[in-house]
Formats: C-alpha cells, sequence, structure tokens
C-alpha cells in the first residue's frame, strides 16, 4: 500500500464550510466532534453525465430524504436546502480540471456536529462543520460485470443502529479488511444467523426467479438502491421481497448481487471460495442491471 500525507493530496476542488478550496489546502479544527467522535452524518450520490446535458444525481430526493432522517436523528441541524446540496456538486464539478472529459462522478459530503470543547452530550448552539467532493466514479471494471466477484462472510459486529448514515465507520473498516484480506470484493454479514448487508453495499438473494433482501429496519443501512432495485423488478415482472433471510438461504442461492452508489448492481459469483448457482452472472441480475441503466438514461430524458 502507498503512503500517504496531505503534502501528497492533489490540488483538486472541495467545499468547506461554505466555501470552495482544494483538497491539499482545506483545514478543519482537531476540536471538530466528526475528527473527535465520528460524530456526524455523510452521503455518497451518484452523478451521472451526458455530451451537452448538465450533470444529474441520481435518485437525488431519496438521497435528501435519508441525509435528513440521519441528521434528525442525531440531532443535527441540515446546514443547506436541497437545492443546496445539488448545486454544491454542480459547482465542484465544474470546478474540476477534469469536468469536460470525466462523465459519471462520485458526489461525497458530510455533516459534522461542529468544533466544541471534547466532551460526550450532544451540545446544542454548534455551526456544523461541511465537507464536501465530487470526483470522477470509480466503476467496478468490465471483467467484475462480466465475470460477477468474490465475497466472503462474517458475524456483523457493528452496533445496532446501522440505519443512521454516521461517518463512524471503524465497525465497516474491519469488515471490509476482512474481505481484503482474503483478496475478495466485500464481506457479507450476518446478525444472529440472518444476512444483514455488506461492508459497504447491499446484498440481495435471488432464488426461483424473485430478488430477496433483508428487512428495513435498524440493523442495515436502507441503500437507496432499496427503493431503485424494488422498482425495477416490479417494472420488470420480476418478484421481489423484504424478509429476514437465514444464512443457509444465502449460500444455496442461485444468484447473488451486491448494490451501491458506485457498483450499482454486481453479481456475486462466488463466496467463501465457492461458487454461486452456476458461478456466472445469473439472468435476473443481469436483467436488474440492464433496466438500472436504462433508469440512469431516463434522468436526461426530459
Amino acid at each position: 500500500m502507498p503512503a500517504y500525507s496531505t503534502a501528497h493530496l492533489p490540488a483538486l476542488p472541495c467545499y468547506l464550510n461554505g466555501e470552495m478550496t482544494t483538497l491539499d489546502a482545506a483545514r478543519i479544527s482537531p476540536l471538530d466532534r466528526g475528527f473527535i467522535f465520528g460524530d456526524g452524518i455523510y452521503e455518497g450520490i451518484a452523478v451521472y453525465g451526458r455530451p451537452g446535458q448538465t450533470p444529474r444525481p441520481f435518485r437525488f430526493e431519496q438521497h435528501m430524504t435519508r441525509l435528513e432522517r440521519s441528521l434528525k436523528e442525531t440531532r443535527i441541524a441540515n446546514p443547506h436546502t436541497r437545492e443546496q446540496w445539488r448545486q454544491i456538486a454542480l459547482d465542484l464539478i465544474a470546478a474540476h480540471p477534469e469536468h469536460a472529459s470525466v462523465a459519471d462522478w462520485f458526489y461525497y459530503f458530510q455533516v459534522t456536529r461542529g468544533v466544541a470543547l471534547r466532551d460526550h452530550p450532544m451540545l446544542e448552539g454548534l455551526t456544523p462543520t461541511v465537507f464536501a467532493t465530487c470526483l470522477p466514479m470509480k466503476p467496478p471494471s468490465a471483467e467484475q460485470r462480466a465475470q460477477g466477484v468474490a465475497c466472503v462472510t462474517a458475524d456483523d459486529f457493528r452496533w445496532k443502529k446501522a440505519h443512521i448514515k454516521s461517518i463512524s465507520l471503524l465497525g465497516a473498516v474491519f469488515a471490509r479488511q476482512i474481505s481484503f484480506d482474503a483478496g475478495a470484493l466485500e464481506t457479507v454479514m450476518f446478525r444472529d444467523g440472518f444476512l444483514s448487508e455488506a461492508a459497504s453495499s447491499n446484498v440481495w438473494v435471488i432464488q426461483n426467479g424473485r430478488v430477496f433482501g433483508p428487512p428495513k429496519d435498524n440493523l442495515v443501512l436502507e441503500g437507496i438502491r432499496y427503493g431503485a432495485i424494488e422498482e425495477l423488478c416490479r417494472q420488470e415482472g420480476i418478484g421481489f421481497e423484504l424478509r429476514r433471510i437465514p444464512k443457509a438461504e444465502v449460500l444455496a442461492a442461485d444468484e447473488l448481487m451486491l448494490s451501491s452508489a458506485t457498483k450499482e448492481v454486481l453479481p456475486i459469483t462466488t463466496l467463501d471460495g465457492q461458487p454461486v448457482g452456476s458461478g456466472k452472472p445469473g439472468p435476473v441480475t443481469q436483467k436488474v442491471y440492464a433496466a438500472y441503466q436504462r433508469a440512469k438514461d431516463a434522468l436526461f430524458a426530459s
């Protein structure tokens, strides 16, 4: 792994507390509660582009609804309106030196409670710290799309408020390291013997032509693709159901797929060294992926 330091950060645009600056120049207080406690909320939004058209965030309103829910639960004031959040993304893309040659972007932003002397309670009256970047999307490779990816399983050892999109991600870091050390792409996790999610993705089980996912509760972060995949399945005539899924069903699945902002819909073809189904991307996953691409195109239809 390469060694990193702030001296090697690129001078790419970022947004910090109302101002455009660059990654190498941005500075926050060491007493920011995001730094001290991981006390903050984040979002990551895919922003797609087409020649001659303004880039458009995918399922932007759903992202904003989740942001507002997470901020409310953590008692942090939302520092921007929805349109302000959208404009920050467009401004960051326009300021990027590759804006004319890159089509798709990943918009990351986070809101922390702000700066204060170290104390655990949710202090009131602080000014939230807002940081944002919009960098070129790094999607799965053509080979991963065509052949699927390998994943491993692990127990879900994280906290029980997984529905909050918190910047406190040490649990996710540990989970992802399990698959990284094994040379796999993701870690599929189980809590008390039932599927929860992966380190940074949602996991879907396909059996007999139907798509199944874990229920929306406090044990799973409801990815924005939850709603998207349900809509796409309905459009394509594919059965869709959310319920508790025992590990045995996952291991015996016809197909498995991951979903996230950057992965979109990605087939898992090997789990713990064993083939999933035929060991190749299955027809339902491929059908959902194709429908997902049409949903992206529909952003530019009007």
